[in-house]
């Protein structure tokens, strides 16, 4: 690629134009996000934190939005994934609803995979580098991150859309443009507008080099690359809005000063809150407290659950950042909650919102049916049970296939399936009441199996040793 002319004029590193999203207060009821409200909107739902610069938030950038929706010039908006692993997780899922939230006022989306940038590794907010990964673990991970994209945009489109005319939803792999440049090249056109003082002054920069590891070449060139990805949506797409966590402030000002000195235009940089846990602490991969959006990391039922089990000192928050309920029926949910506090109502909308947005209404539907088995012992919830969904929920219980004989016992299957000790001891947990069989206590040890009690129609045991010693029994040649 043909090294681009350069416009060569300084502009500082000004982080006082970052302007931060303050809520007022408004008595008007919430209608339809249209363009000219969309900032508006976001603003007292929470989901949008700052803008970049700050005079876009009052005056440019509402302006541009609302003008190009009136004259069929819709604007377009980016944010970056890199694929560091195989899925997202909760951490992700704020800015990819920013791009929806986008999407429904009529605008173009991208969501960028970093098939490039995950090769290097985004030093931000860390405090060591990140494990290298391998050429064919990023493809893959990219391709899985593609995937899961895409299905959220499909679960959007198919369970939330709301009857008006939506932008456009793209998927990108930044190594497309990336893999068709020379690293010469690319230093030649790029490099010049990048200087070394304004990008050692950042925090995460400063901390790191002043750490016994410092800080690798590899990781320091990470924000250059995120600003070219900008300045090549730009170009390519017209993206003049890059969306990112509040972690991600300083590449975006470094793609919006790269912007502005090649094209002499203002772009747009626009945050969302980070989700913590508990304690404070990202979640995240790097944290060690994903909760995964690929249900074979974690299931629909401990997706919904991390929902449910959300304290109500921050309920009405996540309904307002993770759901497309209405401002006024969020309003509504809380009141009733105020009267009927048992009932954990916000937290199972929040939970039915999210998870079907995620997993569909296949993965809510099974979310609520191992809901059902686990904490209120429904016995036809387990009896319609996929040998998934029981493996799901009780993740790490041995799984067994035994054929059924004649005359076989409690004590016969607890022995095979190696849930008890052989011997008296044994046989006297059963005795002593530690034995269940689907929810159920059995204490005869001699009794003999029974088709409808002790095994479903499924053909499915659920054995329970104690109170949390789980077995599973898949009967064959029924």
């Amino acid at each position: 690629m043909a090294a681009p002319t350069l416009r060569l004029f300084w502009l500082g590193r000004r982080f006082s134009w970052c302007k931060r999203l303050e809520v007022r207060p408004s008595g008007q009821r919430e209608s339809h996000s249209g363009p000219q409200d969309l900032l508006v909107t976001q603003r007292k739902r929470g989901l949008f934190k700052e803008i970049f610069p700050a005079k876009g938030v009052d005056l440019e950038l509402p302006e541009l939005l609302a003008r190009g929706a009136e004259a069929g010039t819709t604007q377009t908006v980016y944010c970056g994934f890199d694929p560091t692993a195989d899925s997202l997780h909760v951490g992700h899922l704020l800015t990819v609803l920013g791009l929806l939230q986008f999407q429904r006022a009529g605008h173009h989306v991208i969501a960028v995979v970093g098939g490039a940038t995950a090769r290097l590794g985004d030093p931000s907010g860390r405090t060591k580098e990140r494990e290298a990964l391998s050429a064919e673990r990023v493809r893959d991970n990219a391709r899985a991150l593609r995937e899961s994209l895409e299905r959220l945009s499909a679960h959007h489109r198919r369970f939330f859309h709301d009857g008006r005319t939506w932008g456009t939803f793209t998927v990108l792999d930044n190594s497309a443009w990336y893999s068709q440049q020379s690293l010469v090249d690319f230093l030649a056109a790029v490099g010049g507008c990048f200087r070394m003082g304004t990008l050692l002054s950042r925090h995460s920069v400063q901390s790191r080099l002043k750490s016994p590891e410092g800080m690798s070449l590899t990781e320091f060139f990470y924000p250059v690359l995120q600003a070219y990805d900008f300045y090549y949506l730009h170009q390519r797409y017209g993206c003049r809005i890059q969306l990112g966590g509040s972690d991600q402030l300083g590449n975006i000002v470094s793609g919006y000063e790269f912007i502005h000195k090649m094209t002499g235009e203002d772009v747009f940089g626009i945050t969302v809150p980070l989700i913590t846990s508990t304690t404070g602490a990202k979640l995240g991969k790097s944290a060690g407290n994903a909760v995964w959006l690929n249900r074979d990391k974690t299931s629909p039922f401990e997706f919904y659950q991390f929902f449910v089990r959300q304290p109500d000192d921050c309920i009405e928050k996540y309904l307002k950042l993770f759901t497309f309920l209405p401002l006024p029926e969020i309003e509504d949910i809380m009141q009733m909650h105020t009267k009927a506090p048992e009932k954990w109502g916000p937290q199972i909308r929040l939970a039915t919102e999210v998870t079907k947005f995620v997993h569909g209404q296949e993965g809510l539907q099974s979310a609520k049916r191992c809901t059902q088995a686990l904490y209120h012992c429904s016995i036809d919830a387990l009896e319609i049970m996929s040998d998934e969904e029981l493996k799901e929920l009780f993740k790490g219980a041995p799984f067994s296939e035994l054929v059924l004989d004649p005359g076989t016992s409690v004590l016969d299957i607890c022995r095979k399936a190696n849930a008890i000790p052989h011997g008296p001891r044994g046989y006297q947990m059963i005795t002593e009441g530690g034995v269940s069989i689907n929810h159920k206590q059995v204490t005869n040890p001699e009794s003999v199996l029974v088709i409808g009690q002790h095994i479903l129609k499924n053909g499915l045991s659920l054995l329970k040793i104690g109170k949390r010693n789980f077995y599973i029994i898949k009967w064959l040649q029924l």
